[in-house]
């Protein structure tokens, strides 16, 4: 003890006040810092600074440039509505500190100046003495200098479901709850230096873009560099034609309208919001907008055991008796469990033992404690002494199996008393070892009638139960489902080896690949850990900065990986995750920086929500495919008829109508679709959503679009007026679009209603502004006869027909 006072440069009075005053002037106060969030009005500016937005804010000019002010309005509409989406998430993210600075004890009993005084623990300093007593919250890092048969519940911390036994020298941190005994301890660190001000810290770092948000970024960096292109190709054509600069300006500003789909962030938005509907009813309630399809991309999910893939409650699971009845008496009285509404209140280990014998608790009423011997990490043993109006006094024992063999000379083999031989011994030993080599904790009974012996020699063995923490019955179905997905699920705990293996193991998360503890992962180089880390199944006695390590090198690995966890030890890698999963029964601090939270606390609902996230991330290549593929089209058809000397055959505003509205109900409706039939059994995808065989098939489309719509208008106009040939390439066009939803439904077996209901307002809408009167002169159009709706169907068909083909020809 004395080492560690003048390691502080205090004493066993504590400190002086005059020394107070001093060491808070160099050290600071016990609270938390918060780095100064962003203003607001900041946060909420910033929001607007994206390569899409910025396309976004140039069609709406475009379109206010044409002289439509509706259209303007909806797009800057959309914009305003992804900000103020954004603002929510990051002003969320921000709110993460201050669940840890709620999380710290506000009260605290110190020894200064010889006197026992409570003060606000934010006073503390470093070297003061800290006094500790059951039901306690540490209210900063200390080394004991006293201890008491002290246990601390430090599971936020090291994620161990069993309370830690604490001695003089050990150390203990802020916010640990102290379930037994009492303890003296000098204050080692304070504020941001302790344990869980390291995490306050690494909480409070920037969040990365989501994999959509990096894919959707770019998709709108190629849009942009293709628009640029296109316009000013078709504007020096246009005007080298001779037609007047105002009128070829209009086309080009039209064009940039069509070449960039501003419907995207609103169908996003919807499919996204309606996923999140889906996920809540399952359970699942996702914070983060984007973080929807996220889940549905991850190639890894570095689960937390405690709690998530195991109960968080320890059962009996394998027991081995001489006498059944004899040690459920010794489960149930040598016992300081309660057991109130179900609910555990006292040693997990106690609570346990109890709930299995507790079908026999109302046969012992006329038992009555006189004494206890407490456990203690020493003896690894607890003893009580009962009365019974029937017997002589009773000596109830139980702890370490070892223990108690050595400290009993009988079995007591259902109430036939022998002396434990050799063989005896060595057949309880071999059942013991059993027992720990599946990871369970065994504890071994005894008793004995009162003599004038110790009360703890001369005892009589009845047998042993083997406790568990046991995983939870859906999880290994759950683990099987991913497995079969293509996404590999890795165990990291604070827990000890052997159990890690023994509960991944049952899970079949430990397969073929390897185990590594924290200490030896710490040794490990970042190259040498590179080169192993997609081998690693479980890792065990981690630390919450070797989980950050795990989850940043796995994505240097290339990989989106989503960490599960619910302690604040896990708050910092479920921030830096790809998509960070809460549990509903975890800290504050570990909802607040995850991205999801599972509410029921299963690992199970994990697999609904990824199979509902590749549905959205389907759904939203499907809508992508269709708005960039129409796009595309209209492109290809205004270069193809501007290099043939033809009239250009849209008009501005039939460009906003095609790009806009037509856009509309399909693309909308693309975004509802159900899940594929395969979604649960295919691999992963976690590349761009317009990679080489979808731009292929999306060029290929659009092609097909412009070769017909120029063909047809060739002919109309050979044969027909420009206003009809006009409104003919206009409807093929239109008629083409919604063909090519059909081509983007999905396989499913959900009835895809909501895709024709919006094809069916689509062509509705077409219908009036051909045949209505006030709407052929906004749109120039005039009505066209039976031969030509012929002409325009058969024509559209193609589009049909040719992605049939590329479904056999392109895998």
């Amino acid at each position: 003890m004395s080492d560690i006072l003048s390691k502080f440069q205090t004493s066993a009075e504590g400190l002086s006040e005059s020394e107070v005053q001093k060491r808070q002037s160099k050290y600071g106060l016990n609270e938390l810092e918060e780095k100064k969030p962003k203003s607001l009005i900041k946060l909420f500016l910033e929001q607007f600074i994206d390569v899409l937005n910025g396309l976004l804010f140039v069609a709406s000019i475009a379109a206010y440039a044409v002289g439509d002010i509706i259209d303007s309005a909806v797009i800057l509409l959309a914009i305003l509505l992804n900000a103020i989406l954004g603002f929510i998430q990051e002003y969320r993210s921000q709110k993460a500190v201050e669940m840890l600075k709620s999380f710290t004890t506000q009260e605290s009993i110190v020894r200064r100046n010889s006197k026992i005084q409570k003060i606000e623990s934010k006073y503390l300093t470093i070297g003061d003495i800290v006094i500790l007593e059951e039901g306690d919250k540490v209210p900063a890092d200390l080394i004991l200098i006293e201890s008491n048969d002290l246990k601390v519940d430090e599971s936020f911390l090291t994620g161990e479901s069993e309370p830690a036994s604490k001695d003089i020298d050990d150390e203990v941190h802020m916010d640990s709850n102290i379930i037994s005994g009492n303890a003296e301890g000098v204050v080692t660190k304070i504020g941001m230096e302790t344990a869980i001000g390291e995490i306050a810290g690494m909480v409070q770092e920037e969040s990365e873009d989501t994999p959509l948000q990096n894919k959707v970024s770019k998709l709108g960096k190629v849009l942009s560099f293709i628009s640029i292109i296109v316009c000013v190709f078709v504007f020096i054509l246009e005007l080298s034609k001779g037609i007047p600069i105002v009128e070829t300006f209009m086309t080009a500003v039209s064009l940039a309208v069509a070449a960039v789909p501003e419907g995207l962030p609103a169908v996003l938005t919807l499919t996204l919001a309606l996923g999140m509907q889906q996920m809540a009813k399952s359970n699942a309630i996702v914070k983060r907008l984007l973080s929807v399809e996220t889940l549905g991309s991850c190639t890894v999910i570095c689960s937390d055991k405690t709690g998530t893939l195991t109960e968080n409650k320890m059962t009996v699971r394998e027991s081995y008796f001489f006498n059944e009845n004899k040690t459920s008496l010794i489960g149930v009285l040598c016992n300081n469990a309660v057991i109130n509404n179900d609910e555990i209140i006292g040693d997990p280990t106690d609570g346990a033992i109890l709930k299995y014998f507790n079908n026999a608790s109302d046969d012992y009423g006329s038992y009555k404690r006189v004494n206890e011997i407490p456990l203690d990490s020493n003896r690894k043993m607890m003893s009580c002494e009962y009365t019974c109006s029937e017997e002589n006094n009773i000596i109830l024992s139980k702890g370490a199996p070892e223990i108690i063999l050595n400290k009993s000379k009988y079995i007591d083999d259902n109430g036939n008393i022998k002396i434990i031989t050799p063989e005896i011994k060595e057949m309880v030993l071999k059942k013991t070892g059993e027992m720990a080599n599946d990871a369970l904790r065994v504890i071994g009974f005894a008793y004995k009638t009162k003599d004038s012996l110790d009360d703890e020699e001369n005892l009589i063995f009845t047998g042993l139960v083997g406790i568990i923490d046991p995983p939870k019955k859906e999880a290994e179905k759950a683990v099987k489902e991913c497995q079969n997905a293509g996404i590999k699920v890795v165990m990291i705990t604070g827990d000890y080896e052997i159990t890690a293996k023994a509960i991944a193991s049952e899970l079949n998360i430990l397969t073929t690949g390897k185990v590594i503890t924290g200490s030896e992962l710490e040794k490990l180089s970042d190259e040498e850990y590179m080169e192993i880390v997609e081998d690693i199944e479980v890792y065990a006695r981690v630390k919450p900065t070797q989980k950050m390590r795990i989850v940043e090198t796995l994505k240097r690995k290339g990989h989106i990986v989503s960490m599960t966890g619910d302690g604040v030890n896990d708050a910092p890698a479920l921030k830096k995750a790809s998509i960070g999963v809460a549990m509903g029964n975890g800290t504050e601090v570990a909802q607040e920086a995850a991205d999801m939270i599972i509410e029921d606390n299963n690992f199970a609902t994990i697999v609904k929500a990824v199979e509902e996230g590749r549905k959205i991330y389907d759904n939203i290549k499907r809508f992508v495919k269709f708005q960039v593929s129409t796009n595309i089209g209209a492109i290809l058809t205004i270069i193809g008829t501007s290099l043939l000397n033809l009239p250009i055959p849209f008009t501005p505003v039939q460009l906003l109508w095609i790009n806009i509205v037509m856009d509309g109900p399909p693309a909308q409706t693309l975004g509802m679709e159900g899940a594929e039939k395969n979604i649960m059994k295919r691999k992963p995808e976690t590349g761009d959503i317009l990679n080489k065989k979808v731009l292929t098939r999306i060029l290929i489309s659009g092609l097909v679009m412009a070769i017909g719509t120029t063909g047809v208008f060739l002919y109309q106009t050979q044969i027909s007026t420009q206003t009809k040939a006009m409104t003919v390439a206009f409807t093929l066009f239109v008629i083409y679009q919604l063909f090519n939803a059909l081509n983007c439904k999905s396989d499913s077996e959900e009835s895809s209603k909501y895709l024709y209901l919006g094809i069916v307002l689509s062509l509705l809408l077409q219908i009036l502004i051909i045949y209505i009167p006030q709407l052929q002169i906004i749109f120039k159009t005039t009505a066209i006869g039976i031969a030509d709706w012929i002409m325009i169907v058969i024509t559209a068909s193609t589009i049909i027909i040719v992605e049939k083909i590329m479904n056999r020809m392109i895998k």
